[in-house]
């Protein structure tokens, strides 16, 4: 898998701001079937940083109805990337 089929794209919320300046950390939606290492490698390749940790969480998609017919969102996984001490800030314009 590429690097560029992992991480699918960053996650821009309030949540993810806050963690970005304060512990240097990047949240990105990423592919189900990727590992840690596939996110460590392609974070590494893609914005040529070093990475201390990756975090991941699965979340199950949502029930949604419209009318009388009903269906589920799809699954999907986020990583959070620690960067490693004194690396500069990714800025996600740069993709």
């Amino acid at each position: 898998m590429s690097p560029y089929e992992v991480l699918r794209s960053p996650l821009i919320t309030e949540k993810s701001e806050e963690i970005r300046a304060n512990e240097q950390t990047l949240c990105f939606r990423v592919h189900p079937s990727a590992t840690k290492t596939d996110i460590k490698n392609a974070v590494q390749k893609i914005f040529k940083v070093k990475v201390d940790g990756v975090r991941t969480a699965v979340y199950a998609g949502k029930l949604r109805r419209q009318g009388s017919s009903a269906g589920y969102r799809s699954d999907w996984k986020k990583a959070y990337v620690k960067l490693k001490e004194g690396e500069k800030m990714v800025e996600y314009a740069q993709i």
